[in-house]
């Protein structure tokens, strides 16, 4: 059996290497098409139309990511624009002796540039498609992207919550390679990486069963992914100890409550959108 935790928590050939948290982002990121294509399809259009969406949304996803860090972490960066303008830029883009390593991703930011570049990429290149519908389509697998890059924290051995004991942790019933892996410079540590990936799946199926066993309207899937992440991160930030701070406030958990109101007011908003109809046939179809 391979013990995960034995694993280089990067490979490659001498700069160029390639990390397990890169991997699962970009595993995660290759489903969420797929799904989306699968879902684009039954939609009537043609499935390789987003994968151009794909190649400019991710990209802003993690630019996004990047910059909300930058900015909820300022003073990790601010120094090093005393030793020079260029040596500052340099921090902000991960360019290190040893190469360009890039730590420090906020997924608040990734989700909302990745949205929004996303958006304004399909109502200027993709004018047949409607923006709310193809939003619907997406969002399921986003959550599953999400549920699959936790698990780069696991590999980095963050993203976890407070000191805890063995004991607690067996109690959990937990795989003993995640009770392993949550023992860092002596201490057990609660695995909320776990707890959020968990969830996420669960969301992930929540919104596919939603979307083909229940009547929907327009926007209303991208409403319900709002609620339930923004809950979900809640909670979740309310256990983490190396959360992103503004001030005295968890700035993640702000950014929770934010998502949950918007997704509650367009939810009810979207109530009066026509329902989604199957290709060719006037009978409503599954989503």
């Amino acid at each position: 059996m391979i013990n995960i935790l034995a694993l280089p928590t990067s490979f490659g050939i001498g700069s160029f290497q390639i990390t397990f948290y890169s991997i699962c982002i970009l595993t995660g990121a290759l489903l969420a098409l797929f799904i989306g294509m699968i879902r684009v399809k039954k939609l009537g259009y043609d499935p390789h139309r987003l994968e151009n969406l794909f190649l400019v949304a991710f990209p802003s996803g993690l630019l996004g990511a990047r910059i909300w860090y930058i900015i909820c972490q300022w003073h990790e960066f601010a120094p090093a624009f005393k030793d020079g303008f260029f040596k500052g830029i340099g921090g902000l883009l991960g360019i290190t002796s040893s190469g360009i390593q890039i730590s420090g991703l906020a997924i608040e930011g990734g989700v909302f540039l990745g949205i929004v570049v996303g958006v304004l990429f399909v109502m200027k290149y993709r004018k047949e498609m409607k923006p709310l519908e193809i939003a619907d389509a997406v969002t399921p697998g986003i959550l599953l992207a999400q549920a699959i890059g936790r698990w780069g924290n696991f590999f980095n051995r963050e993203a976890h919550g407070p000191i805890t004991s063995l004991s607690i942790l067996r109690h959990q019933h937990l795989p003993q390679f995640i009770i392993n892996g949550m023992y860092i410079d002596g201490n057990y540590y609660i695995p909320t990486f776990l707890y959020e990936s968990l969830w996420c799946l669960f969301g992930f199926i929540i919104l596919i069963l939603i979307r083909n066993k229940t009547k929907v309207k327009l926007g209303q899937i991208t409403s319900i992914y709002m609620i339930w992440y923004g809950i979900i991160r809640f909670i979740i930030e309310s256990m983490r100890t190396d959360s992103l701070m503004f001030g005295n406030i968890k700035m993640a958990q702000l950014i929770s409550i934010l998502m949950i109101l918007i997704g509650i007011f367009t939810f009810f908003k979207f109530k009066n959108n026509i329902e989604y109809k199957s290709k060719g046939k006037e009978n409503e179809r599954n989503i």
